[in-house]
């Protein structure tokens, strides 16, 4: 029997939005305020997200409960595979001591704190992203600052703030694409307006990075390092998205920027050396005995320490391409139609054009799901730092046990996350911030942020809400490719807070229970730069020179 969802079940916007955010109200709340674990918190705000869509709704009780089945399928495979194997890989380097030469050869390029952390968490971060997305660079560079002594708190707020601006191009162009595919517009006018949009913060990210580290004052001593890492990820940005296309844009700019801050810092360093956690990040004990022995590692040892990272760059990249993915999901993949939801859950105007059917087919594409590829990375590694299989078997067993309540909590959180998009609850919140006139521009970015923080993904969020901008940018006469294309961009800006990154990043760190310190750390600087892209959106909108990127 099928349904058809209602943005204003009460006959009243306002009340009907209130009940709207009540699970994320729940969610956010006990995490950031009450410090509930997450696992409890994920718990406590699928319920809710229930009871709003049944009682407050009027969704039908069984697809309410498939929507959750579904939610929670999709958090294990790909989210909490991935996030598993991650942790595995980096657990089989710990234990054979490759990790800490690794950390020593990151020291020979810099002592600095602040250049480990820029090298690090923004350059080699953005290729993580732009090669799987997913939560892959948080795991991967929150794993690594932990390894070189930077404090939970520090390893987990600042890796999540620097995977912003690579977002919108993550997983070989995945989340443009899909928003073309939605949207009805063309895939390299898209691409090219979102590369007139995070140019600007991929230069401002890695000064905001730093900032956000040391402050004002200690990130003005290496600016010099901080622009050459903003500029030579900015412009190939700003080149490959409007003269390319979508898919490669994250993975050339990453590549630069690498090169080039690496070759900058063969040359220069900063005249104060800054090795210790700054006040407010906890302490970290640097082991000065493991520093002066960075010196002392041969460079087959070096070598050997960076093969795990470098076999998992390569099957990372391998598996994000479409090739790859299209032939692995030919000799075979698993499309499962969700019973009583599939097709019967109708969108309707104004978030769609007419009643539109709403898909639920589960693909279990375990052999093309990215943490397939990280898991044979991972099996690859471990055998030639000489682990025996099953050797390799008791490790990854430690590891399951390690992160199950990690794997609880992103189930449940998908789970919260597809029940508000098929309840329509999603919707009502963005036609909250759709009703505003001639500010649209400022507050329709807004939608995406608020997509990719209730869903955690950028492609998700384009999903939900592309087709809501374009249809409000044509009624207001604004050009329907820069708000489908700010969805994305303001969306990026979101990420930092979703609660599936959060849990990724407390997971990687092994800091668990402290998702609501995380959480209230990087609150901020995601509302504080989502306001700047929106008022970027605006001006793009009305205001001259602006105006003259939306060309």
């Amino acid at each position: 029997m099928a349904w058809i969802q209602a943005y204003d079940p009460f006959n009243s916007p306002w009340l009907s939005t209130t009940v709207a955010a009540l699970p994320v109200i729940v969610l956010l709340g006990s995490i950031a305020f009450f410090e509930i674990k997450a696992h409890w918190a994920a718990i406590l705000g699928l319920i809710s997200a229930l009871g709003v869509a049944i009682l407050g709704f009027n969704m039908p009780v069984h697809m309410a409960g498939m929507s959750a089945a579904y939610g929670a399928a999709f958090g294990l495979l790909p989210i909490g595979w991935l996030v598993l194997n991650i942790i595995f890989l980096y657990q089989l380097t710990n234990e054979k001591g490759a990790f800490d030469v690794l950390q020593r050869s990151i020291s020979s390029l810099s002592d600095d704190k602040r250049l480990q952390l820029l090298f690090i968490s923004f350059s080699l971060g953005a290729f993580f992203e732009g090669a799987a997305g997913f939560g892959t660079p948080v795991a991967v560079t929150a794993a690594m600052l932990i390894g070189l002594d930077f404090s939970p708190l520090a390893a987990s707020g600042l890796s999540l703030i620097a995977n912003t601006a690579p977002v919108a191009y993550g997983a070989l162009g995945t989340p443009v694409i899909a928003l073309a595919a939605v949207t009805g517009l063309d895939l390299q006018a898209l691409s090219g307006m979102i590369g007139r949009q995070l140019p600007f913060f991929s230069l401002l990210v890695p000064f905001w990075l730093i900032w956000a580290f040391v402050g004002f004052r200690s990130m003005m001593e290496v600016w010099p390092a901080i622009l050459i890492a903003g500029i030579s990820f900015a412009l190939p940005q700003y080149l490959v998205s409007n003269f390319h296309g979508p898919w490669l844009v994250d993975v050339v700019a990453a590549i630069v920027s690498m090169v080039c801050l690496w070759a900058f810092l063969r040359i220069w360093q900063p005249k104060r050396i800054l090795r210790t956690m700054p006040v407010g990040f906890g302490k970290s004990v640097v082991d000065e005995r493991n520093r002066l022995r960075a010196n002392k590692d041969s460079t087959s040892a070096v070598v050997r320490a960076w093969m795990p990272w470098i076999i998992l760059s390569v099957f990372v990249f391998t598996w994000g391409t479409p090739q790859v993915k299209t032939w692995l999901d030919g000799i075979w993949i698993g499309r499962f139609s969700v019973d009583g939801l599939h097709n019967l859950v109708f969108k309707a105007p104004p978030v769609a054009t007419k009643l539109s059917p709403e898909a639920a087919v589960y693909a279990l594409n375990f052999l093309s799901a990215a943490g397939t590829g990280i898991f044979l990375a991972a099996i690859v590694s471990g055998l030639l730092l000489g682990f025996s299989p099953l050797g390799l078997a008791k490790v990854f067993w430690r590891t399951l046990v390690l992160v199950s309540y990690s794997l609880l909590t992103i189930s449940c959180m998908l789970s919260l996350g597809f029940v508000t998009k098929y309840s329509g609850a999603d919707a009502t919140l963005g036609l909250a911030m759709a009703k505003t006139g001639v500010f649209f521009p400022f507050f329709g970015t807004m939608i995406g942020w608020l997509g990719v923080a209730l869903t955690g993904s950028d492609t998700s969020s384009n999903v939900l809400f592309g087709g809501l901008q374009r249809t409000s940018a044509e009624q207001l006469g604004l050009n329907p490719v820069l708000m489908a294309a700010a969805n994305s961009s303001g969306g990026v800006m979101g990420k930092m807070i979703d609660a599936q990154s959060i849990v990724v990043a407390s997971t990687a760190t092994k800091w668990y229970g402290h998702e609501g310190t995380i959480l209230r750390f990087v609150f901020f600087h995601s509302i504080a730069l989502v306001v700047l892209v929106s008022s970027l959106v605006f001006g793009q909108a009305y205001l001259w020179p602006l105006k003259l990127l939306v060309q």
